[in-house]
């Protein structure tokens, strides 16, 4: 194991720690290294934007091996601490694992989500690929990766609305018994069942913000210890892109393109 790499492993662990961890999701290289520039502690992919970097929809829409190469670029490109989303694991978590330590993060996003939209695992296969996925970072020579869970139930309204905080609360206990290091609970942004959860979880709360959602300040308030944006920053970068190009072949005219980074601010990001 790459020394470096267990450098960044220990220090992302550090990061939960030291306060509320504000994790902007990256979808490829350049994006990575502009949001390091900007003063990252650390960054996240997004499933979905690497895999619409490489033209593949999100939910497997990439092989375990694309997925792991497009990871490695990140990595590669920055100083930082990178923690993937694997989605569901492939396949196979372990050998996702495997893979992603090879490339070079230290620390995955696991969905209990068995597709999009539902339905999820159960709770003790689910903890099951949990410990596989410790296992393997193990195996691998880094027991220190981070291991963030994700559950759906709020996401996708699993069960019925007056059963899923428990749900939710059960899976966290589980998932903490088989080695998870954090609950990532994105659809719930409500600050007081937020805050309730913090205080019921065995593990700390990662939640997924947009527009209109609750500040990082009113989130750190109520205990929440880690918020990332998932495909909100990707999206919003292709909209200037939808934008730019329909008023430049429909007027002729550059407007859209104004407020761009300088070409040299983005090159020098990705100059190693």
């Amino acid at each position: 194991m790459d020394s470096a790499q267990r450098a960044r492993a220990v220090k992302l662990r550090a990061l939960h720690e030291e306060s509320t961890l504000v994790l902007p999701n990256a979808w490829d290289a350049a994006s990575a290294a502009i949001i390091a520039r900007a003063g990252a502690a650390a960054i996240a992919t997004t499933s979905g934007g690497v895999a619409w970097s490489a033209g593949r929809p999100d939910g497997h829409g990439l092989t375990r091996a694309e997925m792991a190469t497009l990871v490695d670029r990140i990595v590669r490109v920055v100083d930082v601490p990178v923690t993937a989303d694997i989605e569901g694991g492939y396949d196979d978590v372990a050998a996702t694992v495997t893979a992603i330590v090879e490339a070079g993060a230290v620390g995955i996003n696991l969905e209990d989500s068995t597709a999009p939209g539902g339905p999820l695992y159960d709770v003790p296969a689910q903890a099951e690929r949990v410990r596989a996925a410790r296992d393997a970072a193990t195996a691998a020579g880094l027991p220190e990766l981070w291991v963030n869970i994700r559950t759906d139930v709020f996401l996708f309204g699993i069960g019925e609305p007056e059963g899923r905080f428990d749900d939710v609360v059960a899976r966290a206990k589980a998932y903490a018994d088989a080695g998870a290091d954090s609950l990532f609970v994105p659809g719930l942004i409500d600050l007081e069942v937020l805050a309730t959860l913090v205080k019921e979880s065995p593990l700390p709360v990662n939640v997924m913000v947009w527009p209109g959602a609750p500040t990082v300040a009113e989130l750190e308030a109520v205990g929440v210890r880690r918020v990332s944006v998932g495909t909100a920053i990707a999206q919003s970068a292709y909209a200037v892109a939808e934008r730019a190009a329909k008023e430049l072949l429909a007027h002729g005219s550059y407007t859209a393109l104004e407020g761009g980074l300088d070409f040299g601010a983005v090159n020098s990001a990705v100059t190693r």
